[in-house]
């Protein structure tokens, strides 16, 4: 399991009945989490200092449930590259669906990525970041010198991308932004002969575009993996897929990857990434990735 363990302003504190208490920042939130199947005893003093409780409805959905939680406030992660010398910043809000704005999870695969560009030793390296929500790998990659396209279906989103990454301090000419269905935009990508060295892509499992697109998963992401595949510069550094779906497993993303890629010579690597948990000592799985980097 790749562990996203350099967090200073975020931890999972403890989890217990299908529920996980963290510190974002300055404050404690409780969320319910599908992997916590366990029921330990809740002895963490924060569970009884709350400010914020996410409650699950049995209809689908749910509702926050707050205790002296702002609208918004920031946090920071520690990424040491050359365009972001005080890390990343992520402004946070609680909103439907029970996210805040940033999956930490993710900061492991930020530091992987952000490491490969800047050892590459290329002049801003091109990178598409597809299904880019706040921003978080657009950041890391654009922190390690990278010009990278971020596109979103979400106008809202791609605003609040923007807002962390002006907060992180990035060159404003380091990102593209693209408001678009990821699919299309990559079709359309394709037609007009752009090239990328590098490809990001954190799918959901299930969304709609702009203009009521339907995106399934497991309907959909080898289909857009294969797309991108042609995308890719002829030397590219490295590619990577994200999934929060059960269905599609570490040996799924490995097999999908080094089918799509098998024509450059380099390494794919898949693996569950987790969160460390304060209280246990254990680590909460989170999802899965998958990585390739190329050897040239």
């Amino acid at each position: 399991m790749w562990i996203a363990d350099g967090w200073n302003d975020y931890e999972v504190i403890d989890t217990s009945g299908g529920e996980k208490l963290e510190r974002w920042g300055d404050y404690i939130l409780l969320r319910p989490d599908p992997q916590v199947i366990w029921n330990t005893k809740r002895k963490a003093p924060e569970w009884n200092k709350l400010n914020g409780h996410y409650h699950r409805s049995s209809r689908g959905g749910g509702d926050w449930e707050m205790f002296s939680l702002p609208e918004q406030w920031e946090i920071n992660y520690p990424l040491d590259m050359p365009f972001a010398p005080k890390g990343l910043t992520f402004h946070l809000k609680p909103f439907k669906f029970k996210h805040t704005g940033v999956f930490p999870e993710q900061a492991v695969n930020w530091e992987w990525f952000s490491k490969v560009i800047k050892e590459s030793g290329r002049k801003r390296p091109k990178v598409l970041n597809l299904f880019a929500y706040t921003g978080g790998a657009t950041m890391a990659a654009a922190a390690a010198g990278a010009f990278v396209t971020h596109v979103d279906a979400s106008k809202g989103m791609v605003q609040w991308a923007k807002e962390n990454a002006s907060s992180t301090g990035l060159p404003q000419d380091s990102v593209r932004w693209i408001v678009d269905d990821c699919k299309k935009f990559v079709e359309r990508e394709i037609r007009r002969g752009n090239k990328y060295d590098a490809i990001i892509m954190d799918p959901p499992s299930y969304g709609r575009g702009p203009k009521g697109e339907i995106w399934k998963i497991e309907d959909s992401v080898y289909e857009l993996i294969s797309l991108c595949g042609d995308l890719l510069s002829d030397e590219p550094l490295f590619f990577l897929v994200n999934s929060y779906t059960t269905g599609l497993q570490p040996g799924v993303l490995h097999y999908m990857i080094s089918t799509v890629l098998s024509k450059y010579p380099g390494t794919v690597e898949a693996d569950e990434i987790g969160l460390p948990v304060t209280r246990s000592g254990l680590y909460l799985p989170c999802g899965a990735s998958g990585r390739f980097v190329c050897e040239m």
